[in-house]
């Protein structure tokens, strides 16, 4: 049999399918409010239901010496993103990153995280991807896309509470390719080097790699502004050239009439 790590217990909140014709309507009623109604007082009844079943299956786990416990998300740390194939609601709760409402599932196990690295972050993009490595090294890295750039303030300060450590770069890396020269350092964590030069330790390298090209794009935005610069220079000591043969050439027309 398979392994199987995350397991869902879920019922449907609304039908898939409804019977127009069985269905109560009314004429008066055209925003059909009464069936509004109906549908909060069914979430309410199965919200209860699902409260229970927790409860007594955390009683029976606890009778049997295997205890569970339940994990609300956090609807207001929530943050929008593409773990799969679409966009979702990530919502993180003390244990987990998850989002459980569209197939396939996502559940990522914060204990299992050692750092988060944000790529693509750019003062010009409109959004950015979030790279999850594991403490296991020789796991595959978990990356959630096309995440909207103003929800990064507020993950960064949940992966702070988390002590979750994360960096930041403009560059999409290749993590498999980075992972194999992460597990072949065998100083990785230390901040010299086999041969005691200096080095950031683990995973600040990727911010130095990140401040260097920052360091590369304004050294070329330096070079631009001075060619500007050089280019106005040049244009404003041609013009005042130019006013000034214009000025001789005025003297020498008027000697050439006076004589």
């Amino acid at each position: 049999k398979k392994k199987t790590n995350d397991v869902q217990f879920f019922t449907e909140v609304v039908d898939a399918s409804v019977a127009l014709d069985a269905a109560r309507r009314s004429v008066y009623d055209p925003d059909e409010l009464d069936e509004e109604q109906r549908e909060r007082a069914l979430r309410k009844k199965l919200n209860e239901l699902f409260k229970d079943f927790c409860k007594r299956l955390e009683k029976a786990a606890r009778t049997n010496d295997t205890p569970i416990e339940f994990d609300i998300p956090y609807r207001d740390l929530g943050f929008h993103g593409v773990p799969h194939r679409e966009m979702v609601l990530l919502q993180p709760t003390v244990h987990c990153l998850v989002n459980l409402t569209e197939t396939p599932f996502f559940v990522l196990v914060l204990d299992d995280v050692e750092h988060v690295h944000f790529e693509r972050c750019t003062l010009r993009a409109k959004n950015f991807d979030a790279i999850f490595i594991k403490k296991d090294h020789d796991l595959p890295t978990m990356a959630v896309n096309a995440i909207p750039m103003q929800e990064l303030d507020a993950i960064q300060d949940w992966l702070t509470d988390m002590n979750i450590t994360y960096t930041a770069g403009p560059a999409s890396l290749t993590w498999n390719t980075v992972m194999q020269a992460v597990r072949a350092d065998t100083t990785f964590y230390d901040s010299t080097d086999e041969d005691g030069e200096a080095k950031p330790a683990g995973w600040q390298f990727l911010q130095a790699d990140a401040e260097d090209q920052a360091d590369d794009d304004g050294g070329d935005d330096e070079d631009e502004d001075y060619d500007e610069e050089d280019a106005e220079e040049d244009e404003d000591e041609s013009d005042d050239s130019d006013e000034d043969f214009d000025e001789d050439d005025d003297d020498d027309d008027d000697d050439f009439f006076d004589d």
